[in-house]
């Protein structure tokens, strides 16, 4: 048993060496830091050190040197002591030398603390910047990107060169780890996030169970369900501005299979999630399975089959109008975003189930097949050319920059929002 040996160890063979050091530093137990004076004036005064380096001299040679030694600087690490963890490692303190108790080692130590200067000091000094824990497989960059508070140790390891890329056995790389650890209400990894994706942290990435960056994500938005209005809120800012930063750095949203696609999971609520949707939309994500086309998965096919289970079962006026209004907005982002239209082959739409406003939908139906079959409008091929031109997102803002009347611009920006104005 390991765990109990390496406890063992501690109290009848190393301790009292550990003890005696960290006595001379002022520091009897790391858990009663409050209780002291604070840890930036522990260790650093010159009579502490010069005690130190004696006591280390004088025991250079007692069985039971290395460990003691490697321990004091695993509890001088936490407390971000770089004059003490300087005569420690010249003293012979093992870098590799792990927690009995956490098999955690000093820079994963370090990082867990949040002492960034410490981290600079132990990989200067050869600790092993890509090291995984033996119990969790974390690396210390894996670590720094859980909490938001541990910032500074992320930023200062990818400086020093850590594997950005690096993954453990399961395949999870410190980027899903970021996100794993995020859940959008009180773990808000968003510059972690950022700064992993500005350092070449791969988007792509999947773990062995088929976990992406966007399975996160999704998770999320799942959960805005069950969560008060607040809470819902400030999950769907977080996950609308990763998603920023995912889509800004080449991530798919629309891969198969469709639980793991986010667009597929937006289209499917489209009234939940309508601007990430749009979102997704503007920012050129396919609106059907980028992998074997509107055979798997179509949006014009979700939005017809939304459109009719929910206007079945409602007869509220301002439900049912601002439900079309958003079905039909994204309808024309979808067909605004290329000259042709991929519609599924066969498609069609039973509006026999829709109890309300079964004409409004057919009406839509029918202009989106005739828009299939017809030659392009001029209009629209104007309005195509000129938001691919504009890209990328968001378009809206270089729309309205645009020296063109109101009314061009609300076709350009497909805004049906806008009261008062009538499809030219």
């Amino acid at each position: 048993m390991p765990f109990l040996h390496g406890f063992r160890r501690i109290i009848f063979e190393y301790q009292p060496l550990v003890d005696e050091i960290l006595g001379l530093l002022a520091i009897q137990d790391a858990e009663r830091q409050s209780a002291l004076e604070s840890a930036a004036c522990l260790g650093s005064d010159r009579s502490q050190l010069s005690a130190v380096r004696r006591v280390l001299e004088r025991e250079t040679h007692s069985p039971f040197y290395q460990e003691g030694v490697s321990y004091a600087l695993l509890k001088v690490t936490e407390l971000g002591l770089i004059p003490a963890a300087e005569i420690l490692l010249e003293f012979g303190a093992d870098l590799s030398f792990e927690d009995p108790v956490t098999y955690y080692t000093p820079l994963h130590i370090a990082v867990l603390r949040n002492q960034p200067d410490m981290v600079e000091l132990l990989v200067r000094h050869g600790a092993d910047i890509n090291r995984r824990d033996r119990i969790h497989e974390s690396s210390p960059l894996d670590l720094a990107s859980e909490e938001p508070e541990r910032l500074p140790c992320l930023q200062r390891l990818l400086q020093l060169g850590a594997d950005v890329n690096a993954a453990d056995k399961n395949g999870k790389t410190a980027l899903l780890h970021a996100l794993a650890s995020s859940d959008g209400v009180q773990i808000h990894n968003t510059e972690s996030i950022r700064l992993l994706l500005e350092g070449g942290a791969d988007v792509r990435a999947t773990t062995k169970d088929g976990d992406t960056v966007f399975t996160y994500v999704i998770f999320l938005l799942g959960e805005m369900v069950c969560s008060n209005t607040e809470e819902a809120q400030v999950i769907n800012r977080f996950c609308f501005r990763v998603t920023q930063l995912l889509l800004a750095h080449g991530a798919n949203p629309s891969e198969c299979p469709a639980p793991e696609s986010l667009t597929h999971l937006c289209f499917k609520s489209f009234k939940r999630h309508f601007p990430l949707l749009r979102f997704l939309l503007e920012s050129g994500a396919a609106y059907n399975c980028s992998l074997h086309g509107p055979s798997c998965w179509s949006g014009f096919h979700i939005i017809f089959e939304c459109l009719c289970s929910h206007l079945s079962v409602s007869e509220d006026d301002s439900f049912s109008t601002d439900l079309i209004q958003k079905g039909q907005t994204l309808l024309e982002l979808m067909m605004a975003s290329s000259q042709a239209i991929h519609l599924p082959s066969n498609f069609e739409v039973n509006t026999s189930s829709c109890r309300y406003h079964e004409e409004k939908i057919r009406t839509l139906f029918c202009s989106l097949k005739q828009l299939e079959r017809s030659p392009q409008a001029l209009k629209h091929l104007c309005r195509v050319f000129i938001r691919q031109r504009l890209k990328p997102w968001p378009v809206d803002v270089k729309i309205k920059a645009l020296p063109l009347p109101d009314r061009l611009k609300w076709y350009l920006l497909i805004d049906h929002a806008a009261a008062g104005h009538e499809d030219l």
